[in-house]
């Protein structure tokens, strides 16, 4: 199910800033190189985080799940001058080729990129978080929540991707645990007193979070 048509998808891209050369290079360099590139958060998507990022100014920003570096580079534009974004993922096959993208950003010094399980890592940060966007395997986002949330001050925002998962949580009809993992972070989320909340249907669903 595609919440959005190709014609409009289009119509969303032209509409916003375009993407800069090394965007357009991770872009490429995925879908040519690497499996699943729908990972990729893509252009409009993209840009969305970015201009989140920019309207909070973050100091601190965690990221949990790279891949090949595109949403990092995004969220990283919105950083204060003396801000560092944190990103964590386990792919280790990656490494190479999303570090070689890192060093060709103005955004470098401030990028933080740790290969390892972020159940391990995320405790070891001693660090209080502005932004924190949860886009790694989709059965630990409750995980992940619980362990990010003391981390982040009040009023910072915490954004969960692919929470609508292709429709497939209209779907009763669907019994995956993929999807059942999903639909029950949504409604513990929905029910959760602590932060107001938001899903946005960009692209696969964005969750978006602000802790009180």
């Amino acid at each position: 199910m595609e919440l959005l048509s190709e014609e409009l998808i289009h119509y969303l891209e032209n509409s916003c800033e375009p993407e800069s050369e090394l965007l357009k290079h991770i872009n490429r360099e995925t879908h040519l190189k690497v499996s699943m590139p729908r990972m990729l958060s893509g252009h409009y998507q993209g840009k969305l985080l970015s201009m989140i990022s920019k309207l909070i100014n973050p100091e601190r920003i965690l990221e949990i799940g790279t891949f090949t570096g595109y949403a990092t580079l995004c969220l990283a534009e919105g950083l204060r001058e003396n801000g560092r974004i944190y990103t964590i993922d386990i792919n280790l096959e990656l490494e190479d080729m999303v570090r070689s993208n890192f060093k060709r950003s103005n955004l470098d010094s401030k990028i933080m990129y740790q290969i390892g399980d972020a159940k391990q890592i995320i405790p070891t940060l001693n660090e209080t978080f502005d932004l924190v966007f949860i886009d790694a395997d989709k059965k630990n986002n409750a995980t992940y929540y619980d362990m990010v949330i003391d981390k982040v001050r009040s009023g910072g925002l915490i954004l969960v991707d692919n929470v609508l998962w292709s429709g497939k949580v209209l779907d009763e009809g669907v019994s995956d645990q993929k999807t059942s993992n999903i639909s029950q972070f949504n409604e513990r989320v929905s029910s959760d007193q602590r932060v107001e909340k938001l899903i946005l249907p960009v692209r696969d669903g964005l969750f978006l979070i602000r802790k009180k």
